[in-house]
């Protein structure tokens, strides 16, 4: 598998294979700009989940501080028939195991974001990946409303809590907020909001969203039966 770490407009910089070393100088390391900060000292983490082509490597390539690591791989043939395409014919490189990215939250704490695999063949991943996770964004495509519909099942049939961030995609239909809400038979307390993945502030914005939400939930007090 290859591992890439692109910069902010996602152009590879860093590109290395199942190679113990990377050249003459061995392993290489992230850049001094990139090292975590001494003074962190604990680490939260959250997982951008969505359909094929939503937009989870652009969500966390433009929020993140450091350069994002990816595992984009050129698509083949051998996805054809198996990876539905419709909607997003132009695309040519897939995520086949993680999108990684980092944002301080403060001097001591940490924000750390996995992307996932859009494809349902590589949601066995998902065990891995959702493991100590706080919660979770779905990315919407109102192009493909059906590519997240077994997305939400699976988040609520793990227990995971989540908001969910209708992508803005050129010429895009626009739904009502609900209509969106009863295409995913979304639970009236699920936040949903609109973004640019593109852009870092509505991607900060979104991410704000979840934690807020996931303090709302540690403050709720449990219904009695």
């Amino acid at each position: 598998m290859d591992y890439r770490i692109s910069d902010a407009n996602g152009s590879n910089v860093f590109h290395a294979g199942n190679r113990a070393d990377a050249g003459s100088g061995g392993i290489v390391g992230p850049r001094t700009e990139d090292a975590l900060p001494a003074s962190a000292a604990a680490a939260v983490k959250v997982v951008i989940v969505g359909g094929f082509g939503v937009g989870k490597t652009t969500m966390v390539g433009s929020v993140s501080e450091i350069r994002p690591l990816t595992t984009e791989e050129t698509m083949t043939q051998a996805g054809v028939g198996v990876d539905d395409l419709a909607g997003v014919e132009r695309k040519n490189e897939t995520t086949v195991a993680m999108d990684f990215g980092r944002i301080s939250l403060n001097e001591r704490l940490v924000l750390y974001l996995f992307g996932t695999p859009g494809q349902e063949r590589f949601w066995f991943l998902w065990n891995g990946l959702f493991e100590g996770a706080l919660g979770a964004v779905v990315l919407l495509d109102t192009r493909r409303l059906e590519v997240s519909f077994d997305v939400v099942g699976r988040l609520e049939e793990r227990g995971v809590p989540f908001v969910v961030a209708v992508n803005a995609f050129p010429g895009a239909p626009v739904y009502p907020t609900a209509e969106l809400r009863a295409a995913l038979d979304l639970p009236d307390a699920v936040p949903m909001i609109d973004c640019d993945a593109r852009d870092r502030g509505s991607s900060r914005d979104t991410l704000i969203t979840l934690v807020r939400y996931l303090q709302e939930l540690t403050t709720m007090t449990p219904e009695t039966p």
